[in-house]
């Protein structure tokens, strides 16, 4: 038995060994994989470093760009605040002028119904005065169709009795008979220009009859000259047969003053004839007709064709019945006083 208990007592030792042995190859192969994962984390952290590095490189371009873009950016918003700053102070330019035109407009528009009752007034008016001082019917009709033109534009009711009075006074005269004014004065101008071709009676020559000379004469010196002494003789004595009436002698003023007074009657006649005064208008001519008769030689073509001319201007009738449009010019002034009163 004591044999035995001696073998069994090495064994513990072996197994002790085996377990250091163990526990070596372990710890060594923990040490192996720490250093494999040490090596490997360090190149993953050195990877990781080059492409933080790289990535920071680019995000510091990036953030050059950006820069760059937003100083540009900034500039430009700075443009156009200063723009946004002329924009704004042009619209309020702007507002300000419409609001002075909003208020010239309604100026205006309060105003405009006075103004066109003031032209209508001044177009009666004009009316009036042509009718009664000058005798136009034609510029007195056109006024007052005028105002009632401007009338119509308006477009008031209250205006209808005003329309209505004006329409009378234009009926009125276009019921006046027409006088051909601008072709009688013509006649008359034609008469004036033709005054001074028309012969006076005293011009008046007899025509000389050629002297038979014979031969025989004109051999004689003395007798020719004679002859010729007759002839002058002759020339300075003229006997004409005034058995209708006595010609008168005018000296040569005298001539000329006869044909200036005699178109002084005929301008007469047409200053008579624009004031359609018919009296004096009929009276030149008469004057005229005699003057011609008794001063210039009635067989001549000139002053047959002028007595023709006045004897149809005495025919002529230019006077007008002038008719009275004061109702027009009154019922206007009337209606102007009652807006205005109205206004106050």
């Amino acid at each position: 038995m004591t044999d035995n208990s001696q073998t069994d007592i090495p064994a513990a030792p072996a197994k002790s060994e085996k377990k250091l042995n163990l526990a070596l190859l372990t710890s060594l192969a923990v040490a192996a994989l720490l250093a494999w994962q040490w090596f490997d984390t360090r190149d993953q952290i050195s990877k990781l470093q080059q492409e933080s590095a790289k990535q920071l490189a680019d995000t510091v371009g990036i953030i050059k760009d950006n820069r760059a873009i937003v100083k540009d950016n900034q500039d430009a918003l700075r443009e156009m605040q200063v723009k946004l700053g002329l924009l704004e102070n042009k619209l309020v330019a702007s507002q300000n002028q419409q609001v002075a035109l909003q208020s010239l407009y309604q100026q205006l528009s309060r105003n405009s119904d006075e103004w066109a009752f003031a032209e209508v007034e001044q177009m009666l008016n004009i009316a009036s005065q042509q009718l009664q001082l000058a005798g136009n019917v034609k510029s007195a009709l056109a006024a007052l169709q005028m105002a009632d033109a401007r009338l119509q534009r308006i477009d008031r009711p209250e205006l209808i009795p005003l329309r209505k009075i004006i329409n009378t006074d234009i009926e009125l005269l276009k019921a006046v008979p027409n006088v051909d004014a601008v072709a009688i004065s013509a006649r008359l101008d034609h008469l004036i220009y033709s005054v001074d071709s028309m012969p006076l009676a005293m011009d008046i020559r007899p025509q000389a009859k050629p002297s038979a000379v014979g031969p025989e004469t004109a051999q004689n010196a003395w007798l020719k000259f004679a002859r010729e002494i007759w002839q002058d003789m002759k020339q300075m004595v003229r006997i004409q047969n005034t058995a209708e009436q006595e010609i008168p002698l005018l000296t040569p003023d005298q001539s000329f003053f006869l044909r200036q007074n005699l178109k002084l009657r005929l301008l007469s006649a047409r200053v008579a004839l624009l004031l359609h005064d018919e009296t004096s208008f009929k009276s030149d001519i008469d004057a005229a007709q005699k003057w011609i008769s008794r001063y210039f030689d009635k067989n001549s073509d000139a002053t047959k064709a002028a007595m023709a001319s006045l004897n149809q201007l005495q025919e002529t009738s230019v006077s007008i019945e002038i008719p009275n449009i004061s109702a027009s010019l009154e019922a206007a002034r009337s209606f102007t006083l009652h807006t205005e009163k109205a206004v106050q």
